[in-house]
């Protein structure tokens, strides 16, 4: 395939691709009908009900990714015609070329066209995850940095911070920091919190940030009654993620967020470094 067909495709491709409201990129039927060289729509609806069998079979709802909709034409004379046509995500896109006949050009093109711009769509998603999951073990970082300080101005004693931590855990997971720890098979010197998925770190916080509000707003003093306050929040906390069949205790632990920093870090840097390359 010469590379000036390709560079041509690819302006086709990308030229005919539309986003929602909400920024999801989506083609219609009828454009990809004529990208990927069907004359006849009859023939191609053969080929996009075939990848309509391929999305149930890899376990996809269909209308997530197929949505029926009406495209209206211009006729002779002025006149006008509604038409049947599709939304189709990128994924359904794919799944089309791949059903197609591969010896058509268009169709060898688009089956690694596609299959690429999914795999990006994939790998910048999970990145947004990963960024996510370091920022909010940020976020509950600093939170825990100030309820050891209210802990310190309470009581006068920052040894008291441990205690009522490990208390939280134990009303968070319904069991010790040390067997979650063990049952996520994390060494003792590495913290609990940096294995954990994004939604607990969430939980954690929030439940952290419910103790500090009341310690101050009720003047807490001593480190049974803050205990007692941190318990109350992380079980009521507990109590929300299970009624939405989220049980702490049985999630699997995260990547260390240490490695994952680094991993972002490291990314960061590759890619300033080529863009660096390209202006020069």
């Amino acid at each position: 395939m010469e590379r000036k067909f390709i560079q041509s495709l690819t302006g086709n491709f990308e030229s005919f691709a539309h986003k929602t409201d909400d920024g999801v990129e989506f083609w219609l039927a009828r454009d990809l009908q004529y990208l990927l060289g069907y004359t006849e729509w009859r023939n191609f609806l053969k080929v996009v009900n075939k990848a309509k069998v391929a999305c149930e079979i890899s376990k996809q709802t269909i209308s997530d990714h197929f949505v029926d909709v009406n495209k209206t034409i211009e006729m002779p004379k002025t006149a006008q015609k509604d038409i049947d046509d599709l939304m189709l995500s990128r994924y359904a896109c794919y799944l089309i070329a791949q059903n197609g006949d591969s010896k058509k050009e268009e169709i060898a093109f688009a089956q690694t066209y596609f299959a690429v711009q999914t795999r990006k769509a994939e790998i910048i998603e999970q990145r947004l995850l990963e960024v996510e999951r370091v920022q909010s073990r940020y976020k509950l970082a600093e939170t825990e940095k100030e309820l050891s300080q209210v802990i310190f101005e309470q009581t006068s004693g920052n040894e008291n911070f441990a205690i009522i931590r490990s208390k939280g855990d134990k009303a968070l997971f319904n069991k010790t920091t040390r067997q979650m720890k063990g049952r996520w098979d994390i060494k003792n010197n590495k913290p609990l919190a940096d294995f954990m998925p994004t939604i607990l770190l969430k939980a954690k916080d929030f439940a952290t940030e419910i103790t500090i509000f009341n310690v101050k707003n009720k003047e807490i003093e001593t480190e049974s009654e803050i205990s007692k306050e941190h318990i109350i929040n992380n079980k009521t906390v507990r109590k929300t993620l299970i009624s939405r069949d989220i049980v702490p205790e049985d999630l699997f632990p995260n990547e260390d967020v240490k490695k994952v920093e680094r991993k972002l870090k490291s990314e960061e840097k590759k890619s300033l470094k080529s863009d660096k390359k390209i202006k020069k």
